[in-house]
């Protein structure tokens, strides 16, 4: 039966304590349901691309209807791009200049990508028909017992670890109360005052570009487990009826919720620790990080203090946000707008609430005030003993860990590689293994990277593909690459070589062999036809004679034109200015 919904006050409830702004919340830490809705993502790449665009031309998620909310003027929504623009041309020194700072802490959702559901055996798959992933536990039937899954519990410990908390020896999992169209039993089954893991930190770096190019480190409160609810569906008819409709495949869905300490000060810096935290999930594989998915969900609480005070603002929680650009902008939004209440002397207005980011329209919007303390009456689940991890089981657990993004930074800067260069190598996995093996194979650094990062990424990005999906492997790549270096070819045709090699295959040597690509090094050859060109044309020899030296360029390219582009550059030149000036 569809569940009717009056108002569109839907929205996940949130815990009192979100997003912890004092330490001594720790053990307080939210419970926290991530947004139902989702819009266009973009990746942690794109978020460069997007900021960057920012100083141009923005580039706008078309209008749409976000909870129930109707879309509105096109002027307005103009303004609110306007707005933007000037935000992110203004981030970099708005945190040094301002008489007012930006309070930010951060919870992130990762669903954990196990094959199983939490506490039963459904399958824990994204894109199934709805209700078809469910049973009697998940649905809360009575009499039925839970069971916890042990992959939950071991990816949690190599997520926490990852994050440089200290894990529990004793953790345990607690009922938290509350009812929900899509909570079908009731409570949801999460980790209160004993988390499996807390007290950690990781260090993001803020890209140059955006006034950065500095490491921030970024305070973990704690990281604790817990299973998802389900989702809601929300129709519309064409008469404007809505309603409703409840699936419950995500229910029970394990969680890994990370709560981040009150360090953040800027949009920027806020985004770019959710993509570290991306990074990480997926390096671990403990996660694909799919925002778009809803496999990571992040809700930011903002306040705003005159510089130097000590004590907090009123935070604001924002939902909704379903990309790390997207965060970025509703974080600078909420920043202007509770800095302008501030300074006309209307703080007060400021209130605790939890508002939605509307990318459409560039802003955000007061979902509903929290009056008081929500009491979710937490209480230690009954049927599920505590969480005992043995120091052996830890080591066993995370021993065979991945390189962190953190620590393949570290080993490419050490290659010579600029900090650009390395923030692209690792910014996923299978780019920088990529980068690896074909280093394992031969290759230098500067050159595999030159080419990684410009004529590789290029195509996958014009063919909407991961590394993996393409048929160049990092030893042909190597091959070509070593091809290169000992003049056996030139660049030129190395680059018109690679487009086969990407979507076929094949080894680079045989095909430079097949095609008759050697490269011309021999000098007598090249003297042959350089003297047979300079002899072609000689109107433009005598007007170089005359003092045109730039008509060199001309007999060079007739020569590379003769030989069928397969002259060795590098003797050429030589050659070239050798004969004209005899």
């Amino acid at each position: 039966m569809p569940v009717t919904i009056i108002n569109r006050t839907f929205v996940p409830t949130v815990h009192a304590h979100a997003g912890v702004h004092t330490k001594a919340n720790a053990a307080k830490a939210p419970m926290m349901r991530g947004p139902i809705a989702s819009t266009t993502v973009r990746c942690a790449s794109q978020l460069h691309d997007v900021l960057i665009t920012t100083h141009g031309k923005i580039q706008q998620a078309q209008g749409y209807r976000a909870f129930g909310r109707r879309s509105r003027r096109t002027a307005e929504r103009g303004s609110g791009a306007r707005r933007v623009v000037a935000q992110a041309a203004m981030a970099a020194e708005a945190e040094t200049e301002s008489e007012y700072e930006t309070i930010i802490g951060i919870e992130v959702h990762v669903q954990l990508n196990t094959a199983t559901k939490a506490f039963c055996s459904c399958k824990s798959e994204y894109g199934c028909a709805p209700n078809t992933n469910i049973c009697p536990v998940c649905m809360g039937h009575p009499g039925t017992l839970p069971v916890l899954n042990a992959e939950v519990v071991k990816k949690s410990m190599r997520m926490g670890k990852a994050l440089n908390c200290k894990l529990a020896p004793v953790s345990k999992f607690d009922r938290k109360q509350y009812f929900y169209p899509d909570l079908p039993k009731g409570y949801q089954v999460s980790q209160y005052d004993i988390p499996i893991a807390e007290h950690g930190k990781i260090d993001v770096v803020i890209p140059p570009e955006f006034g950065g190019g500095y490491t921030k480190e970024i305070g973990i409160t704690r990281a604790h487990m817990e299973e998802d609810a389900g989702q809601l569906k929300h129709v519309q008819k064409e008469d404007g009826e809505e309603y409703s409709l409840v699936d419950f495949n995500r229910a029970g869905v394990p969680l890994l919720e990370i709560v981040s300490e009150p360090d953040m000060r800027t949009g920027r810096e806020a985004a770019e620790y959710a993509a570290e935290i991306q990074r990480i999930a997926r390096f671990l594989d403990v996660s694909n990080g799919n925002m778009a998915e809803g496999s990571m969900r992040c809700d930011v609480n903002v306040s705003v203090r005159p510089r130097g005070r000590e004590a907090f603002g009123t935070k604001v929680e924002v939902k909704n946000m379903n990309s790390f650009s997207a965060m970025a902008k509703a974080i600078d939004y909420e920043t202007e707008r509770q800095t302008a209440l501030i300074k006309a002397g209307k703080e007060s207005e400021i209130v605790l609430e939890t508002r939605l980011w509307d990318e459409g329209l560039l802003k955000t919007f007061s979902m509903r005030k929290k009056e008081g303390l929500a009491d979710y009456r937490f209480f230690p689940e009954p049927d599920l003993p505590p969480v005992t991890l043995s120091p052996a089981f830890i080591a066993e657990v995370c021993a065979n860990s991945p390189a962190l993004p953190s620590q393949k930074r570290v080993e490419y800067l050490a290659l010579g590689l600029s900090t650009q260069d390395v923030l692209v190598l690792a910014d996923t996995q299978e780019v920088s293994m990529f980068f690896d093996e074909v280093l394992a194979n031969g290759a230098a650094a500067k050159a595999a990277c030159n080419w990684i990062m410009g004529d590789i990424l290029g195509y996958l990005k014009a063919e909407k593909k991961s590394i993996t999906e393409v048929a160049l492997t990092p030893k042909a790549l190597a091959e070509l690459l070593a091809l290169i270096a000992e003049d056996t070819i030139s660049g030129k045709i190395g680059k018109e070589l690679l487009p086969d090699l990407l979507a076929k295959g094949g080894s680079p040597n045989e095909m430079v062999q097949e095609r008759g690509l050697v490269q011309i090094s021999d000098v007598a050859a090249l003297e042959a036809i350089v003297d047979a060109v300079i002899a072609g044309n000689p109107k433009q020899f005598a007007e170089y004679k005359s003092g045109k030296t730039k008509l060199k360029g001309f007999f060079v390219g007739q020569v590379m034109k003769e030989s069928k582009g397969q002259a060795n550059p590098k003797l050429l030149n030589g050659l070239v200015s050798q004969k004209l000036d005899a």
